[in-house]
């Protein structure tokens, strides 16, 4: 995803975000009343999972202008030591 100068995510392409129907419902004929009910449980929290953005920009807002603010301490020597483990560790 893609954050713009104004810092609201850019729309992704709609091909990408969404699976095609096909792919997202159980074949036919091939899985249990149980496991058709799952299936369609499952395409339905795709489908509302889909509409909702990546980045909750209005919250990203808030951070922001709390950190200018002087609210919210921020300690860069101790991000650049997490940032290191954690990539020492999955290097």
């Amino acid at each position: 995803m893609k954050i713009t100068s104004t810092g609201t995510p850019a729309t992704p392409p709609a091909a990408a975000a969404a699976p095609s129907a096909a792919a997202a419902a159980p074949a036919a004929g091939t899985a249990s009343s149980g496991a058709s009910a799952a299936g369609a449980l499952l395409a339905s929290a795709r489908a509302q999972l889909q509409q909702m953005p990546e980045v909750d920009a209005a919250r990203v807002a808030e951070i922001r202008a709390a950190l200018e603010r002087g609210e919210i301490g921020f300690d860069a020597g101790k991000l650049a030591r997490l940032i290191e483990r954690y990539h020492g560790s999955h290097g």
